[in-house]
């Protein structure tokens, strides 16, 4: 497995950790905790699981100045505190400083998020001005 070149400071509770890293492509899985919970019922806020998709295309992109532009998403089924999460990311265009990615959340056969993501690879870090 290629090692992660960006994003290093990730919690890994909250954002996943990286099962499967290659070129182009990036697989991330969480156990949702009550962390993450919004309500009694278990209901786990769409933040983290948008932020586990988010998480995948920036180690499928893997570069240390990747940022995310846009993303077009849909939540398909609910997760819940417990379910296991695993978001697949795979860089389908490139055309400059500009990537587009798909990525897709499941719960086992069930996917729960899918997106379009834009990314850019910028020539120095984000906060540089």
């Amino acid at each position: 497995m290629t090692q992660p070149n960006t994003h290093l400071g990730i919690d890994a509770e909250l954002c996943g950790t990286p099962v499967e890293l290659g070129p182009g492509r990036a697989t991330v899985s969480f156990t949702a905790t009550a962390r993450m919970s919004a309500d009694a019922r278990g209901l786990v806020h769409g933040g983290f699981v948008f932020g586990l998709a988010d998480y995948a295309a920036m180690l499928a992109v893997n570069d240390p100045n990747v940022v995310l532009g846009a993303a077009e998403t849909k939540f398909l089924a609910p997760v819940q505190v417990g379910d296991v999460v695993v978001a697949t990311a795979s860089v389908t265009a490139e055309k400059g400083k500009k990537r587009t990615l798909e990525v897709k959340a499941s719960v086992g056969d069930k996917t729960v998020f899918a997106a379009t993501f834009t990314a850019f690879v910028l020539a120095h870090h984000v906060l540089d001005a």
